[in-house]
């Protein structure tokens, strides 16, 4: 069964787009030229790649951000798949014949402005404010009335999923209209520092230099991805002191606020909180519910308000989900003609409302300090020995990964510690994970215990 969504060929390109915001042209030409989506069959998108050793690369290096891509578009997109197929790009899925209806998505959700990166359906009209985003919206408007003088730089930051880029996207597309001989470019923190680093690698860093200077107003996304980035961290240091000096705006995006990113060079991070710094919080039940109310009206649906209930109770926090979930309705009723009821969003639901795991902060201290052999008590003392700080930092990061607890409670919980420091005994253990083997033993073993 095919998944919900869109035609194979139309659901590459709007990948593509979306890829182009992330790699370099160099790279999206070498490994992307020559792919394409053959099928998706039981929700699980097959890319059909030119050789073994595409394969390998595409799993190795992309294929986290294809199924994030993919699943913006859809939550029911739970996979994917890459199969060798000689001139995969020369049979492209559009020509492909099929008994069932071709439904396409709005085109207006994928195009995307070459020139400045901005997609054009990202705007203020479009987007919901509630007591969630209300600050940064305003902080939003303050900004693009009065460019490069009121909140310069404007950070906006907050979890994935919060509406971070339709709003910084929304900052740019009115200044198009309201400064239209002024120039405004969007793009990743990612894109900049590959851009970066092509350019010393072809010579040409006085090229790039001079087309990020030119910009009245530059919206970076995602710069927690700067993280360990020395170089690229330099020459956004100087571009940055480039453009405010010249009164242009700048405007970022994070997951978390500049003080809790890090391996952030102190000077950048001091020009980061020159401006104004705002953060998304999770959207309210009343918000949510608008937010699909509003999703669909755009799409000419009109759905049932039990039915915007169950899904605004049963999704919580993520608007990218939420979107993603109207954008399978909307698919779903092109194909029947009517809005599913209740008991089909529900039946498709089912994978969304899994009891979540509920958990005592005394129990999970009690087990973890238990297994490390040191005193419960300790662990909530402003102690730094040794033995007493790895165990700490690991409650904190089974707490978050494991049992969803937020940043400032597990702070409070743990001896009233600032919720930056459990950010940072997160991020470590995550690091140390990665490049300990035994590390990640023992927590295997103790998740083990919690169960």
């Amino acid at each position: 069964m095919k998944a919900p969504g869109t035609s194979p060929y139309e659901l590459w390109e709007y990948v593509l787009s979306q890829v182009q915001l992330s790699v370099s042209p160099a790279n999206f030409n070498t490994w992307f030229q020559s792919s394409s989506i053959v099928k998706i069959e039981d929700n699980i998108v097959y890319i059909g790649v030119p050789s073994q050793f595409f394969r390998e690369w595409y799993l190795k290096k992309f294929n986290s951000l294809l199924l994030k891509i993919l699943r913006s578009v859809s939550y029911e997109y739970r996979n994917i798949e890459y199969v060798i197929v000689k001139d995969a790009r020369k049979r492209p899925a559009r020509e492909a014949k099929s008994d069932k209806p071709t439904i396409e998505l709005p085109l207006n959700d994928f195009y995307v402005n070459k020139s400045d990166n901005l997609n054009p359906r990202y705007t203020f009209d479009s987007f919901v404010v509630g007591s969630f985003n209300e600050l940064a919206y305003t902080a939003a408007q303050a900004a693009i009335n009065r460019p490069g003088i009121t909140y310069n730089p404007l950070f906006i930051y907050g979890d994935t999923g919060r509406g971070k880029t339709h709003l910084i996207q929304a900052i740019g597309n009115q200044f198009k209209k309201l400064y239209p001989n002024r120039k405004v470019f969007y793009l990743t923190s990612e894109k900049f520092a590959v851009d970066f680093t092509d350019s010393l690698q072809n010579g040409t860093a006085n090229r790039f230099k001079d087309k990020y200077r030119q910009y009245d107003l530059l919206i970076m996304d995602d710069i927690q991805f700067l993280s360990k980035k020395d170089k690229s961290q330099e020459e956004l240091f100087h571009l940055f002191n480039a453009l405010y000096d010249n009164n242009k705006q700048i405007v970022f995006s994070s997951d978390r606020s500049p003080a809790a990113i890090p391996d952030i060079a102190s000077r950048l991070r001091s020009r980061f909180l020159v401006g104004m710094t705002v953060d998304i919080g999770e959207p309210d039940l009343e918000s949510r519910m608008t937010i699909i109310r509003k999703k669909a009206a755009t799409n000419n649906i009109e759905l049932d308000s039990r039915v915007i209930e169950y899904i605004a109770t049963t999704v919580p926090g993520s608007i990218r989900e939420l979107e993603g979930v109207v954008n399978s309705i909307v698919c779903q009723t092109q194909s029947k003609g009517i809005p599913p009821d209740l008991a089909e969003v529900r039946q498709s639901l089912r994978s969304l409302s899994k009891p979540t795991k509920t958990v005592s902060v005394k129990h999970v201290v009690s087990k973890i300090a238990d297994f490390y052999g040191i005193d419960p008590d300790s662990v909530y003392e402003k102690t730094r020995r040794r033995e007493v700080v790895r165990p700490r930092q690991i409650i904190m990061y089974i707490l978050r990964e494991d049992f969803n607890v937020s940043y400032p409670t597990i702070g409070t919980k743990l001896g009233g510690r600032d919720h930056t420091t459990v950010i940072h005994s997160c991020e470590k253990i995550k690091g140390d994970m990665a490049e300990d083997a035994e590390l990640a033993k023992e927590i295997e073993d103790i998740r083990s215990l919690l169960v």
